[in-house]
């Protein structure tokens, strides 16, 4: 379990394809934190530790993972967003993320404001029920306010801090990125559909 509160960046050094798999080889300033089976959510994603070498930890992203998000289109020395699983012993910042990213969205505008920036991204309308002004939804693993909430598109605004210390500065039109809807959302959701269908 996640908050959405961005730890630090991590950058692409590998990218092996073994099958239908990719394993990737990620650099960062708490590789030497980590241990093996530790689960930590890149751009979003949920994977586990699997090794330690040189400074370096590696994960892999099977077929599912790189079909429902943009892992698969990561390259060498791209910058991924890194948050380690919450301790149960401190404040939640952020909300309540499961590392499970539902969809990918498409940035479809950015604008530069005086001192912060408003992205705008464009989602399948099938998720337009787990979305809602002013909610949270997370993009590339953090924890963002969503409002102007169409059936297939929200704005976020970003202040200074997050540009600097997340991978939100890469981001431009035409980018794919990760997206995960509130978890409360999504059990509100299901629980009305199945009395409806009762």
């Amino acid at each position: 379990m996640f908050t959405g509160i961005i730890e630090t960046l991590g950058t692409v050094k590998k990218v092996i394809t073994i099958g239908t798999n990719k394993t990737f080889w990620i650099a960062s300033d708490i590789t030497n934190e980590l241990k093996v089976d530790q689960s930590l959510a890149h751009n979003g994603v949920c994977l586990t530790v699997e090794k330690i070498e040189n400074g370096l930890y590696c994960v892999t992203a099977i077929e599912e993972t790189l079909n429902k998000t943009n892992l698969g289109s990561w390259q060498e020395n791209d910058l991924v967003n890194l948050e380690r699983c919450m301790l149960m012993n401190g404040r939640l910042d952020g909300h309540i993320v499961q590392g499970h990213v539902d969809a990918t969205a498409t940035c479809i505008d950015k604008k530069t404001l005086a001192g912060s920036w408003e992205f705008v991204f464009e989602f399948d309308k099938k998720f337009a029920h787990l979305i809602i002004e002013k909610g949270s939804v997370t993009v590339n693993g953090t924890s963002l306010t969503c409002f102007n909430v169409t059936d297939n598109n929200f704005t976020v605004a970003i202040i200074p801090y997050t540009f600097e210390h997340t991978n939100i500065k890469t981001v431009e039109a035409g980018s794919i990125v990760n997206i995960e809807f509130d978890m409360i959302g999504k059990y509100i959701s299901r629980i009305s559909a199945v009395k409806k269908d009762a």
